[in-house]
């Protein structure tokens, strides 16, 4: 961060401007903070949590030239900033710069590098764990690559906190059933004792994450997607995370009648509630989309936990993003495979990145720090480098399976995905397009083009219409679908971020 502010402190010496990004709104306090402090009222700030009015009064004070930096999430990269010299985007690696819901599917990413071209503007693009394309891109020249090897901690060099890796079999096997390690609890217990903070992280929601009849196995799913209900004991019902649809839990299994469901899985709402029980003094403080509904409540929370009127944070992903918190100590890792199996190839990537990021938000003050990692594959790859801060162990090893596999940066990908109510017809003009995209291929001389599918999306029916998709991999694969006309109902992703 202070890198960023010499750079913008030297473009406005040049009498330039500059824009920022940051990946979540969560981030924007902390980081308007430090840039308004060294520049006070100079600061514009432009993401989807203002009102349509401050967005659009913003927005034109930005134009009248107002503002020497703009701050935001990925639209941000849109500002009309005159004169621009300078564009950070911070924590580079992160997917949520794509927009995957909504065409048009940009990754602001992307964008900062073509805009920066066009203006003449520098671009820095920061990350502890950088994006696999973007490091590659780097040892390619594409990008020019500064390392900072060091931590800097109330002005001095600091160590990175100690990671331990805890395998959860053998947690069973001594007989421990709770859903927190017998490393984890002491090192709450020592927190506690010593008046500092912790962290424990969980990237899902709700408190158990399905409900299951004993006797017949019967699952309770979402009637408009593809996927279980997850149970949250603050509401007391289930829900879809999908589609929002929400229902009661029913007394008896809806398939045999049988008075025997389970809830099975865990969310940050049972970590909270086990927490309460472990450490009945502790003062809890949970931060997930479920309780960040209202419009300053990334705010209030963030301000409430430096105040240090909480003693454990229980979050998901906006916790291990970017935060400086200086009396925490300890961050535990409550389940660190919940991404490692996804059906994507950049589910290592990903697990990574998660667990190296909430690692690096333990030990930023003067007290050093630990992690605990919870896992039942301890031996992976991934999990091995995050533990050792080592980046280049977990790129290397990376890299191998991408070039075998064909996948990006050696080559691009793209993704046609085709919704409809009737899941017949659906399949079907998934069928119909990849014999179109084959002869499209074969005419245009595209040999260097493959395409994959149509398979079933990793959730095949959402909000009631059932979803197939294509796959293109290859040399810029995009110019097999540029010159087509798709019917309506196909959505189309160059460069996707994930396939799950």
């Amino acid at each position: 961060t202070e890198i960023y502010l010499r750079a913008l402190a030297r473009t406005v010496e040049l009498g330039k401007k500059g824009i920022v990004l940051v990946p979540e709104i969560a981030l924007t306090p902390q980081t308007i903070e430090r840039f308004a402090s060294r520049f006070p009222g100079r600061v514009a700030v432009l993401h989807s949590g203002l009102s349509l009015g401050e967005q659009f009064d913003e927005w034109h004070r930005i134009s009248s030239g107002d503002f020497d930096v703009v701050i935001g999430s990925r639209s941000a990269i849109f500002a009309p900033q005159r004169e621009l010299g300078l564009i950070v985007v911070d924590e580079e690696h992160e997917w949520t710069y794509k927009q995957q819901d909504r065409t048009p599917r940009y990754h602001a990413r992307e964008v900062a590098v073509k805009l920066g071209r066009l203006c003449g503007a520098v671009v820095i693009l920061g990350s502890a764990t950088p994006d696999v394309e973007s490091y590659y891109r780097s040892e390619r020249g594409e990008y020019e690559l500064l390392e900072l090897p060091e931590r800097i901690a109330g002005h001095r060099l600091a160590s990175l906190p100690e990671v331990e890796l805890v395998d959860m079999r053998e947690e069973l096997k001594a007989g421990n059933r709770s859903i927190f390690s017998r490393s984890l609890l002491r090192g709450i217990s020592r927190v506690l004792d010593a008046r500092e903070q912790a962290i424990l992280f969980l990237n899902r929601r709700g408190d158990a994450t399905f409900v299951q009849c004993r006797r017949c196995g019967f699952v309770l799913r979402c009637r408009r997607c593809d996927v279980s209900l997850t149970y949250h004991s603050v509401e007391e019902g289930l829900y879809c995370h999908q589609c929002n649809y929400r229902v009661s839990v029913p007394g008896l299994c809806p398939q045999c009648g049988s008075p025997g469901m389970k809830f099975l899985g865990v969310g940050t709402e049972r970590v909270e509630r086990e927490a309460a029980l472990a450490f009945p003094g502790a003062r809890l403080l949970r931060w997930d989309r479920d309780v960040t509904r209202g419009r300053h409540s990334h705010e209030e929370i963030l301000d409430k936990f430096i105040r240090h009127e909480a003693d454990i944070l229980i979050g998901t992903q906006m916790i291990a993003k970017g935060l400086d918190l200086p009396l925490v100590t300890l961050v535990g890792v409550v389940n660190a495979d919940l991404a490692l199996n996804l059906p994507d190839y950049r589910s290592a990537e990903r697990t990574f990145q998660l667990a190296t990021q909430v690692a690096g938000r333990a030990g930023r003050g003067t007290a050093g720090g630990q992690v605990v990692v919870q896992t039942y594959a301890p031996e992976h790859y991934a999990l091995q480098a995050a533990a050792g801060h080592d980046y280049a162990a977990f790129y290397r090893r990376e890299l191998v399976g991408r070039r075998q596999l064909g996948q990006p940066p050696f080559n691009g990908l793209a993704r046609l995905l085709y919704a409809h109510p009737n899941a017949g017809v659906c399949l079907k003009e998934a069928e119909r397009l990849a014999r179109q995209l084959a002869a499209e291929r074969d005419d245009r001389g595209l040999s260097g083009v493959e395409i994959l599918g149509p398979t079933p999306a990793f959730i095949g029916r959402l909000r009631g219409r059932y979803r197939y998709q294509l796959l293109l991999r290859g040399d810029d694969p995009g110019r097999l679908v540029s010159q087509l006309t798709l019917p309506r109902g196909w959505a189309v992703d160059i460069d996707p971020v994930g396939l799950a």
